[in-house]
């Protein structure tokens, strides 16, 4: 067997004269450079030092009829850490809206030395059970108001059935008053029955099936005659398929349109 002579491979070696990467590379510009960003981060730190005072006014804006600056100024200070440049705006938003009738707060710094509140209160729009209060968009703000403002409708149901009981308000309350007849309370029990509570002391009774359906048939056949005798009516009961039922004050329930059933449904 014959061996080929192992031959050394000739490596490439660079001239004498050519200069190696170290040589090739500007120092001087790396160096002019690391100077610039050590430059600027002394002067980042510099300013934030001259410019994160401690923060000793707290200016706050706004129209109030249940909460006081002072209550709102306390609730910023129980936050507030570090000076005016390292203040957590997000915190002391949050703070400030979980004190009682604040609807929303936009915090803003103001240099040197103070922070600006904008605060908006919540506007109540009905009663929520025995005690609670809520705004427009049918949020639960408050669950035991020292004050509850009689004139608010009433609004009751289990607890987290806020929004749709509002919403059912809501929706029915601008219908009913063009049938002449005011809306001043919505009843959702523990079983899902609606109740409708009227201005002239008649209550709506709607159940728990096709609850829009029979508020569209009281609209429409019911309500001109609760409109216009409403001190003999105690109750109108819509839990019927084709019709209703009135309960007269003082004679007993009758059927008031004809019915396949007389027995309501749920």
């Amino acid at each position: 067997m014959n061996l080929l002579p192992w031959k050394k491979r000739n490596r490439v070696r660079p001239k004498a004269d050519e200069p190696s990467w170290h040589e090739r590379v500007d120092w001087r510009a790396i160096a002019r450079a690391l100077g610039v960003v050590a430059a600027c981060a002394v002067l980042a730190w510099t300013l934030v030092l001259v410019l994160d005072r401690p923060v000793r006014r707290v200016q706050v804006e706004g129209t109030f009829q249940r909460v006081s600056p002072p209550e709102i100024e306390a609730a910023v200070v129980e936050v507030v850490q570090g000076g005016l440049a390292s203040v957590d705006l997000e915190q002391v938003r949050k703070r400030v809206e979980r004190i009682d009738w604040v609807d929303r707060a936009v915090v803003q710094r103001r240099w040197p030395d103070a922070l600006k509140l904008v605060v908006t209160e919540e506007v109540a729009a009905a009663r929520w059970n025995e005690s609670g209060l809520l705004n427009a968009r049918g949020e639960l703000f408050i669950r035991n108001a020292r004050y509850v403002p009689p004139e608010l409708p009433l609004l009751e149901g289990p607890e987290g059935s806020e929004g749709v009981v509002a919403q059912l308000y809501l929706e029915s309350q601008g219908r009913l008053l063009e049938a002449g007849v005011r809306l001043t309370g919505v009843r959702l029990d523990a079983r899902g029955a609606w109740e409708l509570a009227l201005g002239n002391g008649v209550r709506v009774r709607l159940g728990r099936l096709d609850v829009t359906d029979r508020l569209d048939r009281f609209i429409n056949l019911a309500g001109p005659l609760v409109a216009k005798r409403s001190a003999e009516i105690v109750y109108v009961d819509m839990r019927y398929t084709n019709g209703f039922s009135v309960g007269w004050n003082p004679r007993p329930a009758v059927a008031v349109a004809p019915q396949e059933d007389a027995t309501p449904d749920a």
